[in-house]
């Protein structure tokens, strides 16, 4: 692909939702050379396969990666299949557990398949970590780490908090900047991506180039991405994500619950919109001219687009708009079998049978789902607790809970 040769234009794209670039005016000296003589950057994301499946906060520094890819520049994910099995001790109060090579391996595979589904494959460089850092001897680790002080280490807020506690810091989570920073030598990096929990591996890297005589990186932090909730980051434990492997449905139906200030940092963090047109969208809904209703359909319409293309985008928002405009039950509903076991007395208690339908963890969690109004049996907001539901009225029932989640009950033959 060929340079976009507009530096203006490039530097306001990449600077486009990123917390901090480092150090100050290098990536615009870099971009001018690269311009110049029409060669490329090498610009690299490292990623640790610890999860199978991703969610849009995951997808935000791949986003980033995306657009140097589409200026012209030269993409690079690495994927740290061995530093995996140390485990980023970034923001960490307690040591990681360890990964086996197996889970590791299982979850590489699942990771770079999900992040073609933002990267364009034909034009990305797919590396692991393993073909370098695995060969490397002890002598060669020794001459690494010559490079790399305990005090600057214990510099990092992670470990200085855990040492200040007396909490343990396993002399393998030490390794870990060391071992990131020598994937940007390996690789000849010229600018690193990461959150802004990596700030001090990205600047590790940058040290250990110096030092061993190449040109030091520019770093790119991007925002860590707050989840639907609105207060924490995006995490699949507690609930507010959005998955990239959610059916267009229900990714369509969790942004539109997105609270309003939150739009603009979805806007240029999780969509592949031109950072000035997103500009021009922002401010017209900062004017009243745009409601937040309609921007909020744009948004959730460009992010399902993106991974599952127009036309689903499009039919999800049919589809949000059967169950929560004009109140009808979604064309699909996943159908939940109920063992005739659980009828003992010809019943089941609806809190027991919303664990058994997935729509609650637990029959203690079913039973404050009821009690705060959160369930509907056939259209019907249910509130009694103690409702038990006979066999007749099970087969063919309908549970909802909330405005997106239904089940199609069936008793098991």
């Amino acid at each position: 692909m060929t340079l976009a040769k507009d530096l203006d234009y490039q530097m306001k794209v990449i600077l486009s939702g990123t917390a901090e670039c480092l150090p100050e005016g290098d990536l615009a000296a870099k971009l001018e050379r690269a311009i110049g003589e029409d060669r490329p950057l090498r610009v690299k994301l490292g990623v640790d396969p610890t999860r199978p499946d991703l969610h849009l906060g995951h997808a935000v520094p791949l986003r980033k990666l995306r657009q140097f890819q589409d200026l012209g520049h030269t993409a690079i994910l690495l994927i740290g299949d061995f530093t995996a099995l140390v485990g980023d001790p970034s923001a960490r109060d307690v040591t990681r557990p360890q990964l086996t090579a197996d889970e590791v391996e299982a979850n590489a595979a699942t990771y770079a398949e999900q992040a073609f589904r933002i990267l364009d494959r034909e034009r990305t460089v797919l590396e692991r970590n393993s073909r370098w850092l695995a060969p490397l001897t002890f002598a060669e680790l020794l001459r690494l780490t010559a490079h790399f002080t305990v005090a600057r280490l214990l510099e990092r807020d992670d470990f200085a908090r855990r040492y200040a506690s007396n909490l343990s810091i396993s002399l393998h989570e030490f390794l870990y900047p060391v071992m990131q920073a020598y994937d940007s030598v390996a690789l000849e990096a010229d600018v690193e991506i990461g959150g802004t929990d990596q700030i001090f591996n990205l600047l590790a890297g940058r040290e250990l180039q110096r030092a061993l005589g190449q040109e030091p990186q520019s770093v790119i932090t991007l925002p860590i991405l707050v989840g639907l909730d609105g207060e924490k980051k995006m995490s699949k434990s507690l609930g507010n994500y959005v998955g990239l492997t959610d059916p267009p449905e229900e990714m369509f139906g969790k942004l539109m619950s997105l609270a309003d200030e939150l739009m603009p940092d979805y806007f240029r963090l999780t969509t592949a919109l031109d950072p000035l047109e997103v500009d021009s969208l922002l401010s017209e809904l900062d004017s009243g001219s745009l409601h937040p209703m309609r921007a909020k359909r744009r948004l959730a319409a460009e992010v399902v687009s993106l991974y599952w293309g127009a036309e689903a985008a499009r039919e999800a928002e049919r589809a949000f708009d059967r169950v929560h405009v004009e109140r009808e039950v979604p064309d699909e509903v996943p159908v939940v079998e109920i063992d005739p076991g659980e009828l003992a007395d010809g019943s089941v208690w609806l809190p027991r049978l919303l664990a058994l339908a997935g729509l609650a963890s637990s029959s203690s969690e079913g039973k404050r789902l009821v009690a705060q109004g959160g369930i509907k049996l056939n259209g019907h907001v249910v509130e009694d607790v103690e409702r038990r539901i006979g066999r007749e009225e099970l087969e063919g029932l309908t549970v909802q809970k909330g405005k997106r989640h239904f089940r199609l009950i069936k008793i098991k033959v």
